[in-house]
């Protein structure tokens, strides 16, 4: 059995490690100060990390946000990674909640087989026929540790800020209780307009792209 295919009961439970106060610079020019959580008991080994801001709420906003070395830190216009979690940031800041970092590059390819998919796309493959021409899937994601990750820091209901339908299905199947999906703003410009499109159409990632969407 799969990582994917077990349920939430199946899960061994994970504890948090270490919590240390993480003050942050925003990219509006704000400050917000969150506690930065690491954990031990995920299953699959990886250094994921969990940051809390205040004020906690019985059903707190979750931004479960994938590793994206190229647009998270290097600000890269292909994808709409950095302006998610940017944007993810703000709204924590405001509302309270977590922010998940999953340390799954790529859709779970890693960083050199992303830039090798890159490569493909340049050559006329979408984002998802990219990652299956490098013998991979489309999305290799678990989800799994994010559930381990709340469950260890006693949450078990939650507001997803997300546009993608896998994560709720994947969570809900992991035993945590989605109340209500929170979408992001649509980061579309020439550069990740196409990328866009084909997480909506292949994907059913809730990003509305009207007909005056940069190519």
């Amino acid at each position: 059995m799969t990582e994917s295919e077990r349920c939430g009961a199946d899960l061994p439970a994970a504890r948090v490690r270490a919590s240390v106060r993480l003050p942050l610079s925003l990219a509006d020019g704000s400050e917000a100060v969150a506690l930065a959580h690491s954990f031990h008991g995920l299953i699959d080994g990886g250094e994921h990390l969990a940051l809390a801001f205040a004020p906690a709420r019985d059903t707190p906003m979750v931004r479960v946000h994938s590793e994206c070395m190229t647009g998270d830190a290097l600000d890269s216009l292909r994808c709409d990674c950095g302006p998610q979690l940017r944007e993810s940031l703000r709204r924590l800041r405001l509302t309270g909640g977590y922010l998940l970092y999953l340390r799954q590059e790529g859709r779970g390819l890693g960083l050199y087989r992303k830039l090798d998919a890159y490569h493909l796309q340049e050559h006329g493959h979408d984002t998802f026929a990219a990652n299956r021409a490098l013998g991979r899937g489309a999305d290799e994601r678990d989800y799994a540790v994010a559930a381990q990750m709340l469950r260890a820091l006693g949450v078990g209901r939650i507001e997803l800020l997300s546009n993608n339908p896998d994560k709720r299905a994947q969570l809900e199947r992991f035993g945590i209780e989605i109340a209500a999906m929170r979408t992001t703003g649509v980061h579309a410009s020439h550069h990740n307009v196409n990328y866009l499109r084909a997480k909506a159409a292949q994907a059913g990632h809730a990003i509305a792209l009207g007909s005056d969407a940069t190519d």
